[in-house]
């Protein structure tokens, strides 16, 4: 059975998001957190497009091409304008967790209303056998919570954004991080943790 992790570019101070994203707006004003995506000479081997500076695309095709499914949020859902019918992973099928009905969904897409548990297990058997990457902070502190995250990714990038959506929301308990792996890279450093059982 493959992994469950989250894998998110973040500022310092630990938003995902600028201020005022939502359908229409993207991620708001915080889009300089993907700048690492194309300021580079590599191409992604995952995702066409990308191209990263060497050590960065190491990290990130790594992490990518582990995924056979993701679990994202109704806000990073709409935030992205529903991924344009697809997934935000070029060959993984996209779960959508929300409490509300979702309107255009499309083959690629499927919505779980009864919680992450089931969202992250229609994922693992979509996913045969591959990761599960979960996207957007309530969909990973959910995860948390219920302790079906096995790893988490920060991208880090050098920028205080002072306001957007947190990547971290309330936990009830604290959660052990185990640094496996930390990478700088020009305009971000990418931190691999095991969480702790």
């Amino acid at each position: 059975m493959g992994k469950v992790f989250s894998a998110h570019a973040v500022s310092v101070d630990g938003y995902i998001t600028g201020r005022e994203p939502g359908a229409g707006r993207g991620l708001g004003d915080g889009t300089m957190l993907f700048d690492w995506y194309f300021d580079g000479d590599t191409p992604s081997q995952v995702f066409d497009g990308f191209k990263l500076s060497a050590p960065s695309a190491r990290v990130f095709d790594a992490f990518a091409g582990r995924v056979g499914a993701i679990v994202a949020g109704r806000n990073t859902y709409e935030d992205s304008d529903r991924f344009g019918g697809g997934s935000p992973h070029p060959a993984a099928r996209l779960f959508v967790l929300s409490h509300r009905p979702a309107p255009e969904l499309t083959e690629r897409q499927t919505l779980v209303t009864t919680g992450i548990q089931d969202a992250i297990a229609a994922a693992r058997e979509a996913a045969g056998g591959k990761d599960v990457g979960l996207m957007g902070g309530g969909v990973v502190t959910e995860a948390l919570k219920a302790g079906l995250v096995d790893e988490v990714v920060l991208h880090q990038v050098p920028v205080l954004l002072g306001g957007g959506r947190p990547f971290f929301q309330a936990l009830p308990e604290h959660v052990r991080l185990r640094l496996v792996e930390a990478v700088p890279a020009p305009g971000v450093t990418h931190l691999h943790y095991e969480v702790e059982r």
